[in-house]
């Protein structure tokens, strides 16, 4: 393709990114990091935005979405492992939240108070908010033109705006870093980005970033993978930007708007003192437009997938349906799917970071299943422990052995046991093949 609609195809990738989860972190990340800015961004960039690139290559790399990498380990696995990730990301929690959020922080700031109590206002704005999500997810071959050349510039622009005055008339003195951000900065930083849970998400998206591709004439293999490596590039970018952006807005807001308990405080309260009342119109604005775009991906993306996994339906019926079934969730019960969500993904996400890295490298062992096989199991011992903890279902004998394990508080203890799992599967391959 030419380099602009490479470039466009960037952009489509950064929106797709960039949810209301990934605009109201990193405020939060600078209240708390304080004089420690530069290395806490750092370790998150690393995590936030390195991993995410990496998964999106992984993706390229594959020649197809995660299913493809998962069925190097079982083909019964690579069915259930892609599912359980798509539905956990898409309509069960996901795809609801994009529009709760936007309703919370974009909406409910200007209801008045004699109707902001009242759930028919949510109603209201979740049909609409998904109309709108339906009519752009529609017609996938203009997927890229859509977001890319539409949302995105509105959503560059309202962050844009928010950052320059910032920088031009700060509102104050970097405060002091805050609790372990006093110590280890980098280290706490880089757990927080891994915790994004982006990687997930660019596992989901890689396949509709290639299906636009594909839409665009691009099928080779080559071609595909120079394409899908600067996109990645141009979004990875994009987010650093924006994560930076962000942080630094917190970084000096501490004396003005003090410390809060959450980033869309962050946010809200320092666009108001940067913007008067005008701010909330950013923030509102910046909050639906990111939600939007990734319910857009999010919706798109498991019709994707399931319109391949279920052919019998097509992939306008899919969207249909995962739009139709996330209104409802996004109105009843939220609260209660969040809190099972949490255990899940903590569950799934080290899976699917090992899958990815192992991608990379599987034909050093030929992609024998074995060294998946191990590799996982060993992860998801530490994995669905990790889940259950996060639960409130404390398993103490099982948990104070992994306590021992490096890095298990920070909920990165699966590390260790990957690597010995997959190096165990590449010995025993080894030997195999030796004997035979």
């Amino acid at each position: 393709m030419s380099l602009k609609k490479n470039f466009v195809l960037g952009l489509l990738l950064f929106a797709l990114f960039l949810g209301a989860g990934n605009i109201i972190f990193p405020p939060l990340l600078g209240q708390m990091a304080g004089d420690e800015l530069f290395i806490a961004m750092i370790g998150f960039l690393i995590t936030g935005v390195g991993l995410p690139l990496i998964a999106v290559l992984a993706i390229a790399n594959a020649g197809g979405g995660l299913e493809t990498i998962a069925n190097r380990v079982n083909p019964y696995f690579g069915i259930i492992f892609t599912m359980i990730v798509y539905m956990a990301i898409g309509p069960f929690f996901g795809i609801p939240r994009t529009a709760t959020v936007s309703y919370e922080i974009g909406i409910l700031p200007f209801l008045p108070d004699s109707v902001s109590g009242s759930s028919w206002p949510l109603v209201l704005f979740t049909i609409i908010f998904f109309i709108i999500t339906v009519a752009l997810a529609l017609n996938p071959a203009k997927f890229v033109d859509r977001i890319g050349k539409v949302l995105t510039p509105i959503l560059f622009l309202v962050i844009g705006a928010l950052a320059v005055k910032s920088i031009v008339s700060p509102m104050g003195e970097i405060g002091q870093a805050q609790g372990e951000f006093k110590t280890n900065a980098f280290f706490r930083s880089f757990v927080e980005g891994y915790l994004t849970m982006d990687v997930i998400a660019a596992l989901v998206f890689g396949i509709v970033v290639i299906n636009a591709l594909k839409a665009e004439g691009v099928t080779e293999n080559r071609a595909v993978m120079k394409s899908m490596v600067f996109a990645g590039l141009v979004a990875a970018v994009g987010l650093a930007v924006v994560y930076i952006s962000l942080g630094y807005i917190g970084a000096t807001s501490v004396n003005v708007v003090g410390l809060q308990d959450n980033g869309g405080s962050v946010l809200a309260l320092a666009s108001t003192v940067l913007y008067g009342p005008f701010g909330t119109i950013i923030l509102a604005l910046t909050i639906v437009s990111a939600c939007l775009t990734t319910s857009i991906g999010l919706v798109s993306a498991c019709a994707q997938y399931f319109k391949q996994v279920f052919p019998r339906n097509s992939y306008k019926t899919y969207v249909f349906i995962f739009a139709g079934f996330s209104t409802i969730i996004a109105n009843v019960g939220l609260t209660q799917l969040i809190s099972i969500s949490i255990p899940v993904l903590l569950t799934i996400y080290p899976l699917a970071i090992v899958l990815m890295l192992m991608s990379f490298i599987d034909k050093s062992f030929d992609r024998k299943p074995i060294v998946y096989i191990l590799a996982l199991l060993a992860t998801a011992f530490v994995s669905i422990f990790d889940g259950l903890k996060s639960a409130g279902i404390d398993i103490k004998p099982v948990n104070d052995v992994l306590a021992h394990l490096p890095l298990y508080e920070q909920q990165i203890g699966w590390l260790l046991p990957a690597i010995v799992g997959g190096l165990i599967g590449i010995v025993l391959n080894a030997l195999r093949s030796k004997r035979f």
